[in-house]
């Protein structure tokens, strides 16, 4: 009787084990269904998270240039002029030679801000709609881009 119950229960532990060992891992077909749901996913929200650091990017620039504009007109109340082309954006955070009334630096950075892409912003005095332009290359880096940027100052 005793050996009955022993093959019994020897039965049943195989049963389970042979039950665990189908429930322990995924198959195939259930990792490819996971892989391209998960794909599915990314393919989805990949471009509008893109997009969104692409907006992020400009408003940033956007922002930087009306910053840069704020300073170009204390540098302008100082000095009683703007900087020229020369000079250019450095003169918001050096002394230019010949300016005694700087009462710089006008921006907290040691240098000219580079826009959003790494690239230096652009800056002509006089400019084309006021007394000075600035600007940004945009995306591409490239002046006259796709997506260059601009700011004139309204005439003094």
């Amino acid at each position: 009787m005793q050996q009955f119950y022993s093959h019994t229960a020897m039965a049943r532990s195989i049963r389970t084990a042979n039950a665990l060992r189908r429930r322990a891992g995924f198959t195939l077909v259930e990792m490819l269904v996971v892989l391209a749901i998960i794909g599915s996913i990314v393919g989805l929200v990949g471009p509008r998270v893109l997009n969104s650091l692409s907006e992020s990017k400009v408003k940033t620039a956007q922002i930087q240039m009306e910053n840069l504009s704020s300073a170009l007109d204390l540098f302008y109340l100082d000095a009683g002029r703007y900087p020229t082309t020369e000079e250019g954006l450095a003169a918001l955070v050096t002394r230019p030679a010949g300016v005694s009334s700087w009462s710089g630096p006008y921006l907290k950075s040691s240098s000219a801000p580079k826009d959003p892409w790494g690239h230096a912003y652009l800056y002509r005095s006089p400019g084309q709609n006021g007394p000075y332009d600035v600007g940004s290359l945009g995306p591409d880096g490239r002046e006259g881009g796709s997506a260059a940027l601009s700011r004139s100052a309204q005439a003094k």
